[in-house]
């Protein structure tokens, strides 16, 4: 587990363990379990070509940060090639995000497929199944993988006190094109301003954004 904060600062989720929070988390395994049902033609489609385009399992597997830092499994589509993951450190120099975030626009690694995947979001569909089994939710900060948690700034691990999600302001506001300083200022400010409404927009938004693939990579 990631170390926790002193003084309590993100003990709770959202600091609102009240009926709303516990709405939010039925209505997020309700509404993950019926979309998982409905969009399985498109989980058969989806894993058929990534199996006809390229080697290796259809799902990519990682440990992520979740509530309170507690690591969990998160799962995607893959989208990049056998041995991408080895790769990572020869390509460091050509990262276009700040901070301990790590994305190339054009990286080399991702597959035919995986590009088309990456720009409609269809790859984090799998997650839906993290959302149902409790160690994700529909809106929330996003997940990062556990090297990036332990190198963020003190003042922003307030952002582990809520269950990461599949979207949240970041993504509804413009993905990649966001700086990490202003992501994480987001991220807490959704924390702090939380409620069913918000999350109602959010979703909205995310919705608009990955069908005109605004600001992908």
């Amino acid at each position: 587990m990631i170390e926790q904060a002193k003084h309590g600062e993100w003990v709770t989720e959202a600091s609102r363990p009240d009926y709303r929070m516990l709405l939010k988390r039925l209505l997020d395994r309700c509404l993950a379990l019926l979309l998982l049902i409905f969009l399985s033609p498109v989980f058969i489609l989806v894993s058929l070509l990534i199996k006809i385009t390229s080697s290796g399992s259809v799902f990519y597997v990682d440990e992520r940060a979740g509530l309170h830092g507690r690591t969990f499994r998160m799962y995607k589509f893959r989208t990049m090639k056998q041995g991408a993951a080895s790769q990572r450190d020869l390509l460091v120099a050509a990262n276009e995000m700040d901070g301990p975030v790590f994305k190339i626009k054009n990286d080399p690694r991702v597959t035919s497929i995986g590009k088309y995947l990456r720009k409609y979001s269809l790859d984090e569909l799998p997650q839906l199944y993290n959302v149902v089994k409790g160690e994700m939710s529909l809106v929330g900060p996003r997940p990062l993988p556990t090297y990036e948690i332990a190198h963020i700034p003190y003042a922003f691990r307030r952002r582990l006190c809520m269950h990461p999600g599949m979207t949240c302001t970041w993504q509804a506001g413009g993905r990649n094109r966001i700086l990490y300083q202003e992501w994480m200022r987001l991220d807490l400010e959704y924390i702090q301003n939380w409620s069913l409404w918000l999350d109602f927009k959010i979703l909205l938004k995310t919705i608009w954004i990955v069908c005109t693939a605004e600001g992908a990579s």
